[in-house]
């Protein structure tokens, strides 16, 4: 019996997760397990690579159970993941020797002002899209480097491997015998020169990385190698592997020029597809890889809102307003509005179009009158707010609006939240029939790269909407709203200073 089915490996930010697709995108099993998250000090955010792989694991085992399926079923693994979180581990045992250093760490924000006051951001935004900034990799790798004893010149050595944690997930599911990666998490690194498709010597020599700790860099659809034979009952082929935007974007057939998305999970990120040219922001966005699926380099502008979903668990975990994260549609929607509360989300510094690492949260406009209610609300509404200030700059940047916006992740399925978003952007926001999107473009690249299907638009046909949000704000009231979370933009930033 010929294999059809693929097995997507999605680890996040606060979970891991394996879903089973058929060749119809289907999903046919999901397994799920949150991730513990680690922070030793504020601003520092960490997870532990054995419960990285252990859960990872664990899910994928589970996930063929529940779907009645053995390895031979499947016709490749496709991997997706938080990007620009850093491992550093050691060669000969699998080790990792810190703990990875998640996306959200800001512990590099001091080394990465250094390096702009000595004029080095013209250079990393040229070769790699980006600004400098904590969320990347290299700071992150750069301080493993210095703060693990002896992890320097054990690296010059070719004793250690770096890498995001799809590198990290390759490696021991090939029992370590891959050390790969491809241009979506490759692009997130900042070591990384987009134009030319490599790892960048100029760059490397700026962050102090030494070359010998890097992986190999393939495209996106490409069978790579196979998994060790004793997890599964038998080798699986690894076929895909792209960073957990690019491959949502990949998910909701975004594959030309134009076509955009925001997934809204722990953060925010929406990318507009650019085709085979990488377009420079001049409104605080970032030039990024595209999933590669042949010999042409494909680009995207992003933005990048850091915290979304989280404040919705700092709601629960943090405030105790809620039980579960689903309560807060109901608790946002008691109330006609905000009640002219303003919530600022900056836990973790301001993402694009800001990228201001010192940045904190901030509630404005409290009164006495102000309930648990009036917070939901604004919290739902900060998320949609932060999300529209990228779809202006894209916008800006692109010279052309957006005629529509493709959405996926968790939050999508709070209507309240979607309608919101849709009244904000004057433009309709489409939910598809499949909402686990990252986890589908996995599926495809990795199913592309196995035969499943033959060309991409095979798998645009697959792709279909559940439901659309039609925005019903007049025009002016939009932009009012806008101003007033700019307003408190603001004064988060004032504070920061």
């Amino acid at each position: 019996m010929t294999a059809s089915h693929l097995l997507a490996l999605d680890q996040g930010t606060t979970s891991s997760r394996a879903i089973v697709f058929d060749a119809a995108g289907t999903i046919r099993s999901s397994v799920q397990k949150e991730l513990r998250q680690v922070f030793p000090q504020p601003g520092w955010v960490e997870h532990d690579p054995h419960e990285i792989w252990q859960d990872q694991l664990d899910v994928a085992q589970a996930a063929l159970r529940q779907a009645g399926l053995v390895a031979r079923d499947i016709a490749a693994i496709g991997v997706t993941n938080q990007r620009e979180t850093a491992v550093l581990w050691e060669r000969s045992s699998g080790r990792p020797l810190h703990n990875a250093l998640v996306w959200q760490d800001r512990r590099t924000a001091e080394a990465c002002a250094r390096l702009k006051t000595e004029g080095a951001e013209a250079l990393v935004r040229k070769k790699t899209g980006l600004v400098l900034d904590p969320y990347f990799s290299a700071t992150k790798l750069a301080w493993l480097l210095d703060h693990v004893p002896g992890a320097r010149d054990r690296a010059r050595r070719g004793e250690l491997a770096f890498g995001t944690i799809d590198s990290w997930l390759a490696w021991n599911l090939s029992g370590g015998r891959l050390h790969v990666t491809d241009p979506t998490n490759a692009s997130r690194t900042s070591l990384f020169d987009i134009h030319a498709g490599d790892w960048d010597e100029e760059l490397l020599a700026l962050f102090g990385i030494p070359r010998e700790v890097l992986p190999r860099v393939m495209r996106s659809s490409a069978l790579c190698g196979e998994t060790a034979p004793d997890l599964f009952g038998g080798p699986i082929p690894i076929g895909g592997m792209a960073g957990d935007q690019q491959a949502a974007l990949f998910g909701q057939a975004c594959h030309g020029a134009g076509m955009a998305k925001n997934t809204y999970g722990t953060g925010c990120f929406l990318l507009m597809h650019t085709g085979d040219r990488a377009i420079a922001s001049n409104n605080g966005l970032l030039a990024t890889c595209a999933a590669q699926t042949g010999a042409t380099r494909e680009y995207a502008l992003e933005g990048s809102v850091f915290i979304a979903g989280a404040a919705v668990q700092w709601l629960r975990d943090g405030l105790g307003l809620i039980r579960q994260a689903s309560d807060i549609e109901a608790l946002a929607a008691s109330v006609p509005d905000a009640g002219g509360v303003v919530f600022v989300p900056a836990f973790a510094g301001l993402g694009a179009p800001h990228w201001n690492p010192h940045a904190r949260g901030m509630l404005a406009g409290l009164t006495r009158g102000s309930t648990a209610a009036h917070i939901a609300r604004a919290t739902l509404e900060a998320i949609a707010f932060q999300s529209a200030e990228l779809v202006q700059a894209m916008a800006a940047d692109c010279g052309r609006p957006l005629a529509e916006l493709r959405v996926d992740g968790g939050a999508t399925a709070n209507n309240l939240l979607m309608q919101f978003q849709a009244d904000l952007l004057g433009v309709p926001v489409v939910r598809p029939r499949i909402q686990e999107t990252t986890a589908l473009g996995a599926a495809y690249l990795a199913g592309l790269a196995a035969g499943i299907w033959e060309n991409r638009s095979e798998i645009a046909a697959h792709w279909a909407h559940e439901r659309t949000f039609a925005p019903s704000l007049p025009q002016a009231a939009a932009a009012a709203r806008m101003a007033e979370w700019q307003r408190a933009v603001r004064c988060a930033l004032t504070f920061a200073d």
